[in-house]
């Protein structure tokens, strides 16, 4: 890109020499090169300017005065709106250039990106190498310590969940076991007392019998009570082995 400075060699004004100076003495010592068009000796070079500055920036009488500057074909501006460059460090910007690194417009530039983005390109690459080596630093398990430790305590939580079920499951055995025993405690219960009522009610009839027989039926009941208390025995022990079998 070239940059090009229309100047007037031959003018008469010393405001338009003074500035004119101050252009091309400033892009001088910046070290930018430019090309210098004189449009007091050229006409090509006077109507060109006057046909490539833009209508807004004319002066009201339609004649652009030098200095004007252009970025190859493109309208950069004049003295005013270069001055107004220089004094905010931003000629490279009013030239259309890149800033060299290390100059004050690309310092700004930089604090500007800080500002717009909120973080620093350093700083973040310094954060992201820091945690880098954090992360290569630290065990693998101190850095999966939370999940390690959520799973153990998901472990511990089905253990105690497993021996709560296996608690409940004992009980709960214990409980019929326990059931089963009181019935059957009750059912021999309930056997021997049938076994005493059938026997009591035994000895009322016989002694009713008794009562009843004359005298010389006496030895005849005799052998007879023999024969019932024997039946009665018999009973009995069969009343215990059924009381026995249901235990």
């Amino acid at each position: 890109m070239v940059i090009k400075v229309f100047l007037a060699s031959s003018s008469g004004s010393t405001a338009i020499k003074k500035k004119q100076q101050d252009v091309v003495g400033f892009l001088e010592a910046l070290k930018v090169e430019y090309t210098p068009l004189d449009i007091a000796c050229n006409e090509d070079n006077r109507m060109w300017m006057r046909e490539n500055v833009p209508s807004e920036k004319k002066p009201s009488n339609g004649i652009p005065l030098p200095p004007q500057i252009f970025n190859e074909e493109g309208y950069c501006g004049d003295y005013e709106t270069f001055f107004n460059a220089k004094e905010d460090n931003l000629v490279y910007s009013f030239l259309g250039l890149d800033p060299p690194p290390g100059s004050k417009e690309a310092l700004q530039a930089e604090k500007s990106a800080v500002k717009e983005n909120g973080t620093h390109v350093e700083e973040t690459s310094t954060e992201e190498n820091l945690d880098k080596s954090i992360s290569e630093e630290v065990p693998v398990e101190e850095r999966n310590g939370k999940a390690h430790r959520e799973g153990e305590e998901q472990d511990t939580i089905e253990e105690v969940e497993g021996e709560a079920t296996e608690d409940r499951a004992v009980g709960l055995e214990e409980a019929l076991a326990e059931g089963e025993e009181e019935e059957a405690v009750e059912e021999t219960e309930d056997a021997e007392a049938r076994a005493g009522e059938y026997e009591e009610e035994e000895e009322a009839d016989e002694d009713k019998e008794e009562d009843d027989q004359p005298v010389s039926e006496v030895s005849c009941g005799v052998g007879r009570n023999r024969i019932c208390i024997q039946r009665k025995k018999k009973s009995c022990d069969s009343l215990r082995r059924m009381s026995s079998r249901s235990w």
